[in-house]
């Protein structure tokens, strides 16, 4: 049975992407289809499901700052727009109530509340997958996304321990101990080398900090996240996070699945599950509003708006209590999951077309913003530069180093992670913080960079690599493009959009290798001794 749903995941995942969209849809839909075959998840999907949401939340804490949540684009936003949300849906689900309208028949404005409040929330399993496929996590509009999330994780955590009585027992103190425990942890992990004692590692911190957590009444995923906050800031935080991709991203299928497997969809659920889905624009022009309010520019409130435009698993275990307690009917946990997957499926294709949304509406999205821009949401302006490199991780520090040593002060730096900015800047780099993906960069490089004669994307996303090279020739760039590419099929679609050249950064650092042996240490086709 396990094979089945195995099998039928992969060939709906397949599918999707075949479509150009994420393979989470498809796998969403496979829950359906085998909950339709009349199939049940069992044991390892249950299981599978649940490592995926807590590796994901263990791998979210390694990135996270903490100073992200202090924000006031994070926590006021976060909580102002559930309090305006669930007193808008509350008072809609309860004015339907009173029409006899379906399953709405029967509410009373408690339940109503109830509800509203399971609406509220956004998938954090949906918003960080879809970031990190897009490779935004790090940018300003992802790590707003993230906290917001964390917030409502927070409130949820809340929630959950009043309404299932489960106060958490005395020993939960003892779980401060953790914070001393800090330097330990971090000093083990400095030691782990980089092969599968890393990997293990980190499984063992991110299950057993959820274990611990549970064991004093606290929810488990909580428990992972923090173990994941405490790694963060060690210069192996990054790589512990790759190396538990793979995992994550493979039980995270079991998650997506399982929302199938919540009931068997009737019509009247159906019904429900269409008007909330509908219901979920208020959420994202109430997100847009309120960011734009905080000073943020309107394509980082979009941006962010849009990964939150979903509604949240949470909403499925609010659901389960309610049915616990009798005060909801089973059609009702349905509805709740088939909106939940409705959600996704239409925020994917938003997701991924993003970018392009915000270009074709752009003058109508800025008249909302405030006179005030935060320092780290304004456009750049790239100077007297002829040579910019686009992403200053590994393969753009080496190659600005070299452009840099052969060329002069005439090489700029763009990265859009403040901290990697930061980080450059100390070491003497001329280096600017700015998100090539955003087209009011280009509407204003259209004027100043006319004098620049080569550009090279070293960004470790293929799509944002793509997208830029399609924006300047969009805006009519008339100097050498370059890129990197780490598959043969990249480097043809790279070319096809107009770049000149599209470098395989597996082959060029072999080549780049060899170049500098040769130089260091043959002379006349010989090799010769250092004394």
């Amino acid at each position: 049975m396990d094979l089945v749903w195995i099998g039928i995941a992969f060939v709906f995942g397949f599918a999707a992407r075949q479509c150009k969209l994420p393979p989470l849809v498809g796998f969403l839909i496979a829950g359906f289809v085998l909950k339709a075959m009349g199939m049940q998840g069992g044991d390892l999907l249950e299981t599978v499901s649940e490592l995926g949401v807590t590796l994901l939340l263990f791998s979210i804490g390694l990135k996270l700052k903490i100073q992200t949540l202090l924000r006031p684009q994070v926590w006021a936003v976060a909580s102002t727009h559930m309090f305006i949300t669930v007193l808008i849906y509350s008072l809609g689900i309860f004015g339907l109530s009173t029409t006899g309208l379906s399953l709405f028949s029967g509410l009373d404005f408690q339940l109503s509340l109830l509800i509203a409040f399971a609406l509220s929330f956004s998938s954090t399993v949906f918003a960080v997958k879809v970031l990190e496929e897009k490779g935004e996590s790090s940018t300003l509009h992802g790590r707003i996304a993230i906290g917001i999330l964390i917030m409502q994780d927070i409130a949820a955590v809340v929630f959950i321990a009043i309404s299932m009585a489960k106060v958490p027992s005395p020993w939960a103190i003892a779980l401060l101990a953790l914070l001393p425990l800090r330097p330990v942890l971090m000093a083990i992990l400095g030691r782990c080398g980089h092969g599968e004692l890393l990997i293990l590692y980190g499984l063992l911190l991110a299950f057993g900090g959820g274990l611990a957590f549970e064991v004093v009444y606290l929810k488990g995923d909580l428990g992972a996240l923090i173990m994941g906050i405490l790694l963060a800031g060690h210069p192996k935080s990054p790589e512990l996070a790759r190396s538990l991709l793979g995992f994550k991203d493979l039980f995270l299928v079991g998650f997506f699945l399982s929302i199938g497997f919540a009931g068997t969809p009737s019509l009247a659920a159906l019904e429900v599950a269409l008007l909330l889905s509908l219901a979920v624009s208020i959420k994202v022009v109430l997100f847009f509003l309120l960011l734009t309010h905080f000073q943020l520019r309107a394509r980082t409130s979009l941006l962010t708006s849009l990964s939150l435009a979903n509604y949240s698993e949470f909403g499925l275990i609010v659901g389960a209590i309610g049915l616990d307690n009798g005060w909801v009917s089973p059609e009702w946990l349905v509805a709740i999951a088939l909106s939940l997957s409705i959600t996704f499926v239409i925020a994917s294709p938003l997701n991924s077309a993003a970018h392009s949304i915000y270009a074709r509406l752009d003058n109508r999205l800025k008249r909302y913003e405030t006179g005030i821009r935060l320092p780290d949401d304004r456009p750049i302006d790239p100077g007297n530069a002829e040579i910019v490199i686009f992403g200053m991780g590994r393969v753009g520090t080496g190659a600005y180093d070299l452009m840099r040593e052969r060329h002069g002060d005439v090489v700029l730096g763009i990265d859009a992670d403040n901290d990697v900015v930061l980080e450059h800047q100390s070491a003497g780099r001329t280096v600017k913080k700015g998100d090539p993906t955003d087209p009011d960069f280009w509407e204003m490089a259209t004027d100043v960079t006319h004098h620049i004669k080569l550009v090279m994307l070293a960004l470790p996303n293929h799509r944002e690599n793509l997208y830029i090279v399609e924006a300047m020739v969009e805006k009519g760039f008339d100097g050498i493009i370059t890129a990197t590419a780490k598959f043969p099929d990249e480097r043809i679609a790279l070319k096809e959009a107009g770049a000149h050249a599209a470098y395989n950064i597996y082959a060029e650092a072999g080549a780049g290798f060899a170049e500098h042996v040769n130089e260091t240490y043959t002379a006349g086709g010989e090799v010769r001794i250092p004394e």
